[in-house]
């Protein structure tokens, strides 16, 4: 058979052995993130960002969503995975931009453009940090935050945007 449909290539990539649909959320980490553990940790805590990808990878396997991550340093790299979030079968965003927060543009305008739900999440409560990270560019154009409890913060966000995208789970019975 050739596949000449975009949505249909996408649902056969989605799709496990048995053509059940898994839902699939990107997780973006911006710069020095690869740091967690050893930088600042009286900032961002003692947990790399491996235990907190294998932390959130393991939630979304309990609500059935595949999580796949991805950490960079450059701002072209997010925009450019950002933008072709929707195309590769991501339903929603979970984006920690770190210091792009507050300087990038070109995220926001990445994250507006592709349409998708976003969650901007921060170790670190930002708005109690220096002035200059009070301001979020990014925040705008996702559909909420989650900043100021450590790692859990991205399984807070995992658990937020499941219930958005309309997962059902026990994990997700909040009142």
């Amino acid at each position: 058979m050739l596949l000449t449909d975009a949505s249909e290539i996408l649902r056969m990539i989605s799709a496990d052995k048995y053509g059940i649909q898994i839902m699939k959320i990107l997780l973006l980490n911006g710069p020095n993130l690869q740091l967690l553990g050893s930088r600042e940790p009286d900032i961002y805590g003692k947990t790399t960002l491996a235990t907190i990808v294998a932390d959130v990878t393991a939630l979304g396997k309990k609500l059935g969503i595949d999580v796949e991550a991805f950490q960079s340093n450059s701002e072209g790299e997010l925009v450019t995975v950002i933008g072709n979030a929707g195309v590769n079968g991501f339903s929603g965003i979970i984006i920690n931009p770190a210091a792009y927060t507050h300087t990038s543009v070109a995220i926001r305008d990445a994250i507006s453009a592709v349409a998708l739900p976003a969650v901007e999440v921060h170790l670190s409560n930002i708005n109690s940090r220096e002035s200059f990270r009070h301001e979020s560019l990014t925040a705008p154009v996702c559909i909420g935050s989650v900043a100021g409890f450590g790692a859990f913060s991205y399984q807070m966000a995992l658990l937020a945007l499941a219930k958005r995208l309309g997962v059902t789970s026990p994990e997700l019975n909040c009142k």
